[in-house]
């Protein structure tokens, strides 16, 4: 190696260096500023390959994808001067970076900082204009319209596009929780005694009316059985009528029969009666 060569070698090294601190690379997720000895020069850079001069000029670049603001839970009153805890959201991303550097100095927590501010200041007015029924009940739509529409501009300042704005959820205070609970307790222990009474009252009317319709089948059972008994004895009585009275002297011995097993049933039993009383008369009969 001449010393020609090695007198060449720093010089493309130099060369090198210099282009390579010419250049600036801008991704499609990034948007970035040119400053000269810290003053911004420039701002409207496209993704891909741009120049500077080295020493003189650097650049800073910031993150131009969708970021998400989730603000803390926060009370606000209704038109009715009752509390909510509301959690919300937004999404935005760098509109203007020239103004976002130049009003929260390009920094994501600054930013969000100020665009939670002017997000809470606008969400108090429109939850004042409500109703509780209303802000739970009826379309967010309507709501999250009108929060953009008032907040577009304003963070427009702050060089931040506002994409969308959300709102989580709506509660009640713990203590205005607890006594919306106890009444709507009180009121389903109500309902349930009111349905309780009333089938009581259901089970007390079937009960009547099965007890009732016990009672008249019973009572229809009861004198169908005494009709066809009644029936039976006549016709018992006749057949007996029809058959005693063929022979009446017979009867009369059949008949004083029935009476001696009635009378001497019981062995302990005790009958005092003449000897030659009627009713002995077919003891005392030698024919």
């Amino acid at each position: 190696m001449n010393s020609k060569t090695i007198t060449l070698l720093p010089a493309g090294l130099t060369l090198l260096m210099l282009a390579y601190l010419s250049v600036f690379h801008v991704s499609q997720h990034e948007k970035a500023i040119l400053f000269r000895l810290g003053e911004m020069v420039d701002f409207d850079f496209k993704p891909g390959l741009h120049f500077k001069t080295p020493i003189i000029n650097n650049v800073s670049t910031f993150d131009a994808r969708v970021l998400t603001l989730d603000t803390k839970s926060e009370r606000f009153l209704t038109s009715e001067k009752k509390n909510v805890i509301v959690d919300s959201f937004a999404k935005w991303r760098i509109g203007d970076v020239g103004l976002f550097y130049t009003t929260v100095g390009g920094d994501e927590y600054q930013a969000n900082l100020r665009l939670e501010q002017v997000l809470k200041d606008a969400m108090r007015g429109e939850f004042g204009l409500r109703t509780i029924k209303q802000l739970i009940s009826e379309d967010r739509t309507e709501l999250r319209q009108t929060l953009l529409t008032k907040l577009t501009p304003v963070a427009g300042k702050f060089g931040i596009e506002l994409i969308d704005i959300r709102i989580k959820r709506i509660d009640l205070p713990p203590e205005v929780s607890s006594s919306v609970y106890q009444r709507m307790r009180a009121e389903r222990e109500r309902v349930a005694r009111e349905f309780r009474s009333q089938g009581s009252e259901s089970a007390e009317s079937i009960s009547a009316e099965a007890d009732k319709q016990r009672q008249v089948l019973l009572a229809n059972a009861q004198r169908d059985a005494e009709n066809i008994r009644g029936r039976g004895d006549a016709q018992s009585a006749d057949i007996y009528a029809k058959s005693f009275g063929k022979n009446p002297e017979f009867y009369a011995f059949y008949r004083s029969l029935q009476a001696y097993q009635t009378a001497f049933e019981k062995t302990d039993d005790t009958l005092v009666l003449k000897p030659d009383s009627d009713f002995f008369r077919y003891f005392n009969n030698e024919k």
